[in-house]
C-alpha cells in the first residue's frame, strides 16, 4: 500500500527540529542530575570510610594516625583532612555523555593517589542500577 501524504514539508522539519533539540536538552538535564547524583554517591560513602569496590578503607598508618589525631582528625579512613579534595569534585554534561572530574590539578592528583590504595572513585553495580533509575526518571 502507497500513503501519500500531502503537507508543509518546511513545517514538519521545524517540528522535528525543535523536538530534536529538546530531546537533546532532556537528555542533557537528565545526564547532568545522574551525574551529581553519583557524585553524591560516591562522597556519602567515602565519607562512611568504604570503597565501591566493597567493604571499609584500609587503616591509616599509625604515623598518619597520630598526625590526624594531634591536628584534632578522626583515625577512621575517610579520605578528608582539610575537605579540598571534595570540594574540588564538579560535574559536566551535554547531550551525550556526562562527567565527574576534579576542578583542580593538585586535588585531582591528591585523588588518584588515594584511589590507588583504598579505591573511591567508581561505583559497584547497585550503584550503578541507581544511576540507571535516575536517568530513567529523569528523561522527559
Amino acid at each position: 500500500m502507497k500513503l501519500t501524504l500531502d503537507t508543509n514539508f518546511k513545517e514538519v522539519q521545524k517540528i522535528v527540529n525543535k523536538r530534536g533539540k529538546d530531546l537533546r536538552e532532556s537528555t542533557k538535564i537528565a545526564l547532568l542530575r545522574t551525574a551529581l547524583a553519583g557524585l553524591n554517591i560516591i562522597q556519602s560513602r567515602t565519607k562512611k570510610g568504604q570503597g565501591y569496590k566493597g567493604g571499609t578503607f584500609k587503616g591509616y598508618s599509625s604515623a598518619y594516625s597520630a598526625f590526624r589525631r594531634n591536628n584534632g582528625r578522626g583515625v577512621v579512613p575517610d579520605l578528608q583532612f582539610t575537605g579540598l579534595m571534595f570540594s574540588a569534585m564538579t560535574v559536566k554534561a551535554n547531550s551525550q555523555e556526562a562527567e565527574i572530574f576534579f576542578n583542580r590539578a593538585t586535588e585531582a592528583k591528591k585523588a588518584a593517589m588515594n584511589d590507588k590504595s583504598r579505591p573511591f572513585f567508581g561505583f559497584n553495580r547497585r550503584e550503578r542500577k541507581t544511576l540507571s533509575s535516575v536517568f530513567e526518571r529523569n528523561l522527559k
